[in-house]
């Protein structure tokens, strides 16, 4: 851990402290870069620096922005403020767990927050390097790894090399051809129109046939997701996977719900992810909170679908089923959600589960309602979902039903 740097003569060196606190918070996965650094040395100045309370507001005020990051900045202001009680606190915690045979699994934001304040590894050279040969099979190895781990289980140095993986995954959506036409010398059809056009140029004399070919485009991608606690984690990760997506696609749209329905398309075309997700945290006032799927989607069928919907669009609804109203008025949005789109796809991370079956009642209310209902939980699942993507949508419809039913 930095040691806190001695005050000096003209206002001590607070401002450096405050910069290595926002260090240490963004090495545990906080998003606190210079704007917030900047907010924070400004709120200072308007507190009692002596009042320890009002300086943890200040700088929480600056450097939090969502409810899940609450946790993980209150346990790092207790340590790098050097809180005498939270670090008695931290020495009885550890004698009691070194007490128990079988320790608790630490939480991940627990585990971001101890690699953070944790120093930095130095590897001391060796007189012999290891064969080439042998990196490559431990990397290929991490690898695989990482493509099975649970976006639960990450750690932050994980989270990242899992969103630098995501950046790279491509969506093949399959094309589909329109009613439109364009302009083609090898086209199929005989375009008569173009033919006539043509030959006034010539003075009404036809010297070649005119071609066209039917426009082949991909389908609109309409991702809806839900930011409720117990979607928290995975929909952060997919925001990462639908933001690569969604700048180099045209005509992908994102609706985000917890107990209201957010449509953050615009912010998502920024190309920084950093400051797209900043944008994000303005405007969604309900993350991390409670889920109204049926009162969500019915917002979506009623202002959106039209608008989103057309020429065939494919739906991501990103959710565990799990709704605050039960099944509300689930069925009959889901029908017509159904009804208006090509393709429904429903991604839910409580597949991961070999024993899953759908036993709550907004889970059964959703299901006769979905083209296909798959897991979302690691990078091996996401792959799998581009896959799915690039193939033609299948005939039938209204089959997961059935086949959870049995299963069931």
């Amino acid at each position: 851990m930095n040691e806190l740097l001695p005050p000096q003569s003209g206002g001590g060196r607070l401002a450096a402290n405050v910069m290595h606190f926002a260090r240490l918070l963004r090495r545990a996965g906080l998003p606190v870069g210079t704007p917030e650094i900047l907010a924070a040395q400004q709120a200072l100045g308007f507190i009692d620096l002596g009042a320890r309370e009002e300086m943890h507001t200040a700088l929480a005020a600056t450097m939090v922005r969502r409810r899940e990051q609450q946790e993980i900045f209150d346990r790092a202001f207790a340590l790098f403020w050097r809180n005498p009680e939270a670090l008695r606190q931290d020495a009885a915690l550890a004698l009691l767990q070194a007490e128990k045979p079988k320790p608790e699994r630490p939480t991940p934001g627990s585990r971001r927050l101890q690699e953070a304040f944790s120093p930095p590894r130095t590897h001391r050279p060796r007189g012999e390097e290891p064969p080439p040969r042998i990196d490559a099979m431990l990397a290929a190895s991490e690898r695989e790894r990482l493509q099975t781990l649970d976006f639960e289980a990450m750690s932050a140095a994980e989270i990242a090399a899992a969103k630098a993986e995501i950046r790279r995954l491509a969506l093949p959506l399959d094309m589909r051809r329109t009613r439109r036409r364009r302009a083609d010398p090898a086209g199929p059809e005989i375009d008569l129109a173009g033919t006539l056009r043509a030959s006034l140029r010539q003075g009404g004399e036809i010297l070649r046939l005119a071609r066209r070919r039917r426009v082949t485009r991909a389908p609109p991608l309409v991702v809806i997701c839900d930011i409720s606690g117990s979607m928290a984690r995975y929909a952060q990760i997919l925001l990462h996977f639908v933001h690569a997506v969604a700048n180099i696609r045209e005509r992908v749209h994102v609706f985000l719900f917890g107990t209201r329905l957010s449509n953050i398309t615009r912010q998502l075309r920024h190309r920084d992810p950093e400051i797209a997700f900043q944008m994000i945290a303005h405007i969604v006032p309900d993350w991390s909170g409670g889920t109204r799927i049926g009162e969500a989607l019915a917002t979506f069928n009623h202002f959106w679908a039209r608008r989103v919907l057309a020429q065939g669009a494919v739906v991501l609804l990103v959710s565990d089923g799990l709704d605050r109203d039960g099944a509300h008025g689930l069925a009959e949005n889901m029908d017509r959600l159904h009804r208006s789109c090509r393709r429904l796809i429903w991604l839910n991370p409580l597949l991961r589960w070999e024993g899953f079956s759908p036993r709550s009642q907004g889970i059964r209310a959703m299901l006769p309602y979905v083209d296909e209902f798959r897991p979302v939980h690691n990078l091996e699942s996401l792959r799998e979902l581009v896959t799915l993507l690039s193939k033609p949508a299948p005939v039938a419809r209204g089959g997961v039903a059935e086949e959870w039913r049995i299963a069931s």
